[in-house]
């Protein structure tokens, strides 16, 4: 994905980057050609705080609390960036971006264009719905 702007803000659904096989790595190298990047779920903040901090995944931004919607809608108004990219993995991320006003890539697309390994999608599916509770700072 190189190439492009680098004033871009850059969205992964939590779904989406548990699709990679190293989704730290992809990550880092987003930084590379982002101004900011972050991850947003409709998951309890816990999860995506579990998910990133075992990967040492530093975000500019998460969602929180808030709804994925919510979430997007707030970080285009505060990142003021040209170009808003949500990386998501199906029809409904597609149809969000476009209400939020955010550009739409696939999760395959972006690893495609990345040079990022595609994990299991099997296990992610099946990792996405195990609580991770790690209560430790």
């Amino acid at each position: 994905m190189s190439g492009g702007s680098t004033d871009m803000t850059l969205a992964f659904e939590l779904s989406a980057l548990k699709r990679l096989a190293k989704p730290g790595t992809a990550f880092a190298d987003a930084r590379q050609w982002t101004e900011y990047v972050g991850v947003v779920s409709d998951e309890p903040t816990y999860v995506v705080t579990n998910f990133t901090r075992k990967r040492r995944i530093r975000q500019d931004f998460f969602s929180g609390p808030k709804s994925k919607r919510e979430s997007l809608e707030n970080v285009k108004n505060q990142f003021e960036t040209n170009r808003h990219v949500f990386v998501g993995s199906g029809e409904e991320d597609a149809a969000l971006a476009d209400d939020t006003g955010w550009e739409y890539l696939a999760i395959e697309d972006a690893a495609e264009a990345a040079g990022w390994e595609l994990g299991d999608p099997e296990e992610a599916a099946s990792s996405a719905g195990e609580p991770e509770r790690d209560d430790w700072p």
